[in-house]
C-alpha cells in the first residue's frame, strides 16, 4: 500500500535519508499521518500533535509542512502512539492511533509494537511485508477538539543578556538563563575539574592568590588568610582569628582546640597582584567584595557596620517600620555562582537595629569577572528598604443592622481599635450602621470631614443577600479595588482608595472572621499599607503558600509562619 505520493519502497528510502535507517515506527508512522489528512477537509491550515517521541515526529515532518522548528508540530509525550492534525484556527480535526484488535492480523508487526522480541530476535523483512501489507488498516481515527493551550504559538517575549554568563535568553526564563540556573545539559569544558589535575589546580590557587594551607606547626610566624572562627556551644561565637593576623608559637595550642590543624596561610605578593585591578582574572578577597555588595545592597532605612566579620557583613534596621526585599533581584543575584544574600522575609514588621539579612562571598577569593556578575544582577537600585510607618488618622465603620439595632453587641470597634493603637495611629471616628447603602455613604464622608486617611470597614463583605458594604464603597468612589485573598482566615478582605481634595482615603475591608480569630489577613497588609506599599495582585497569589492559619490555641504571630 502506498504512503500517500510515495509508494512503500520510495518512502523506505526517504526514511533512511531523514532518519538514520528505515526505522518500522517511522513507516506505520507515514501511513498514520496519510490517513489523518484525509480526514482533513481540502486546504486546511493544519498544526498537529504526537503523543510520543520515538519516531512519529520525523513522519510528520515528512509528510507535512509541520515540523519543531517552525512548532506547528508540538510533542506532547504522553507515551502512547498517536498523532492528531487540526485546523489551526479552530481546533478541529482527527487523532489517529493504532488498534491492538486490528493488529493481532499482523503477528509479526503485533510482537514488534508490543516488544514481545527483543530487536535482534525480529524478522526485518517479514515485518516491514506486514507493516506495507496493514498499511493504515491496523488504525483507529476519531475526530477531536484540541485545546486552546496546544494552539498557535507563544510570541517571543523581550530578549535579555543573562548577567552570569552575557549569553542573550528570553525574560520570561527568570533573573538569569536556564543553563545558569542548572539545566545546561553540559560542563563547559574550561570550568571541568577532573580528579587527576586537583593537584595542579591547587598549585594555580597558591601562585593566583598567595594562599596555601600548611599544618599548623608549620604557620608560626605566618599571616592568618581569613578570620577563623571559635565556636562555644551557647557561649560565644566569632572570630578567634582575624584576617593578616601573624600566627604566634602560643597560638597553636588554641588553633588545635578549635578543631584548626590545618591553617591557610598567606605568602608574599601573589601573581594576581601583578595583574591589572580591570583584568578580569583579578582576584577580590572575602573582606572587600562584601564592603561592595553591602553598598549596592543597602537602601533607605538599611544600615551596616564595617570591616566586615568573617567575610560576612549584617545589616540592621536603621528605623522600625516594614521591612521591604527586591525578590527578584535578590533571586537573580543568588543565581551568581560563588556570591550569595539571605534575609528575613518581604513584609516583615522590624525595630530599629533588629538584624535584616546578611551577604558574602562563599570562596576565599572571586574572580574581579564574577564580581561584575554579581553587580550586574544587583544593578537597578538596592535590595533592602526599611519604610516607616505613617501614624495614620483612622475612620472604623462598622456595618450590619442586627449591630445597629443592638440584637448583637459590637465587639469590632475595640478589637480594631487595639490593632491600629499598637502601631501607633489614632481613631479618630467610629460609625454604627445598618445594611442600607445611602447610610454607609455618609457615614464614609463624615469620615473624611474628621480627617480620617485610612478607612476600616467591618462586615458585609461576603455573599449574603443583606451584604452591600462592597456596593456602597464602590458607590461612594472606591477604586483599584482588591477583594478577595487567598489566606485563611480573612479571604473576604478589601482593599482600595477613595480619591478625594485632600488626598486618598484608603480602605480596608474586614470580614467577620477577625471577631473570632486573633490573627488574619488584616494583620497582614496593614502595615504594608501604613508603609504606603499597598498590595498587588500578585502579590496577594503569591502569599497562598503560607497563607492557612492553624488557628493555634495560644497564637504567636508574627513568630509563626502565617502569611509568610
Amino acid at each position: 500500500m502506498d504512503i500517500g505520493a510515495y509508494t512503500f519502497k520510495e518512502f523506505h528510502r526517504l526514511a533512511e535519508n531523514f532518519h538514520g535507517y528505515a526505522a518500522p515506527g517511522l513507516l506505520v508512522g507515514g501511513y498514520m499521518v496519510e490517513l489523518a489528512k484525509r480526514h482533513l477537509p481540502e486546504g486546511t491550515l493544519f498544526e498537529a500533535v504526537v503523543e510520543s517521541g520515538k519516531c512519529l515526529p520525523d513522519a510528520v515532518q515528512l509528510l507535512t509542512l509541520c515540523s519543531i522548528g517552525n512548532n506547528w508540530m508540538k510533542i506532547h509525550n504522553l507515551g502512547r502512539y498517536a498523532v492528531s492534525l487540526f485546523d489551526k484556527h479552530t481546533g478541529e480535526g482527527v487523532r489517529v492511533s493504532l488498534d491492538p484488535v486490528k493488529m493481532a492480523a499482523y503477528p509479526e508487526l503485533k510482537a514488534w509494537f508490543f516488544k514481545e522480541k527483543a530487536k535482534k530476535d525480529q524478522d526485518i523483512d517479514l515485518l516491514e511485508s506486514e507493516i506495507e501489507a496493514a498499511g493504515d488498516s491496523i488504525c483507529k481515527v476519531e475526530p477531536i477538539t484540541v485545546k486552546r493551550r496546544f494552539m498557535g504559538h507563544k510570541h517571543m517575549t523581550r530578549i535579555l543578556c543573562c548577567p552570569v554568563c552575557g549569553e542573550a535568553y528570553p525574560v520570561e526564563d527568570g533573573p538569569v538563563c536556564r543553563g545558569c540556573q542548572g539545566e545546561a545539559p553540559y560542563v563547559l569544558a574550561r570550568r571541568e575539574l577532573k580528579e587527576d589535575c586537583q593537584a595542579l589546580a591547587a598549585e594555580h590557587h597558591k601562585a593566583a592568590t598567595g594562599v596555601r594551607v600548611v599544618p599548623v606547626e608549620e604557620a608560626v610566624g605566618k599571616t592568618v588568610a581569613h578570620d577563623m572562627t571559635r565556636i562555644d556551644p551557647g557561649q560565644f561565637k566569632g572570630p578567634e582569628f582575624k584576617a593578616g593576623q601573624r600566627i604566634s608559637v602560643g597560638d597553636i595550642c588554641r588553633l588545635q582546640q578549635m578543631g584548626r590543624f590545618h591553617v591557610a596561610i598567606t605568602d608574599d605578593a601573589p601573581a594576581s597582584a601583578q595583574l591589572s585591578p580591570e583584568d578580569p582574572r583579578a582576584l577580590v578577597h572575602e573582606n572587600e567584595v562584601a564592603e561592595i555588595f553591602a553598598r549596592r545592597m543597602a537602601g533607605e532605612g538599611v544600615t551596616y557596620e564595617l570591616p566586615p566579620h568573617e567575610g560576612k557583613i549584617d545589616f540592621k534596621a536603621a528605623c522600625n517600620g516594614l521591612f521591604c526585599v527586591d525578590v527578584e533581584r535578590m533571586t537573580r543575584f543568588n543565581l551568581v555562582p560563588e556570591v550569595m544574600v539571605a534575609s528575613r522575609q518581604d513584609g516583615t514588621l522590624v525595630k530599629q537595629g533588629g538584624p535584616l539579612c546578611g551577604t558574602r562571598a562563599i570562596p576565599l577569593h572571586i574572580t574581579r569577572e564574577r564580581l561584575g556578575q554579581a553587580l550586574e544582577a544587583l544593578e537597578g537600585g538596592p535590595l533592602f528598604r526599611v519604610l516607616p510607618l505613617r501614624k495614620a488618622r483612622v475612620g472604623i465603620l462598622v456595618t450590619g443592622t442586627e449591630v445597629f439595632q443592638g440584637i448583637i453587641e459590637d465587639k469590632f470597634i475595640p478589637v480594631i481599635t487595639a490593632k491600629v493603637s499598637m502601631l501607633d495611629c489614632t481613631v479618630v471616628r467610629t460609625d454604627i450602621v445598618p445594611d442600607d447603602k445611602a447610610m454607609m455613604q455618609a457615614s464614609v464622608a463624615a469620615m473624611r470631614e474628621a480627617g480620617a486617611d485610612l478607612l476600616i470597614t467591618t462586615g458585609g463583605l461576603s455573599v449574603d443577600p443583606d451584604d452591600v458594604t462592597r456596593q456602597a464603597l464602590v458607590e461612594a468612589g472606591l477604586t483599584d479595588v482588591l477583594h478577595g485573598v487567598p489566606i485563611l482566615p480573612g479571604t473576604m478582605s478589601l482593599m482600595g482608595r477613595i480619591p478625594g481634595p485632600q488626598g486618598d482615603m484608603q480602605v480596608l475591608g474586614v470580614p467577620a472572621c477577625a471577631l473570632y480569630f486573633k490573627t488574619t489577613f488584616l494583620d497582614l497588609v496593614l502595615p504594608r499599607m501604613l508603609a504606603g506599599r499597598g498590595l498587588t495582585r500578585a502579590e496577594a497569589a503569591r502569599m497562598g503558600e503560607g497563607g492557612y492559619c492553624l488557628a493555634c490555641h495560644t497564637c504567636t504571630y508574627p513568630k509563626c509562619w502565617f502569611g509568610k
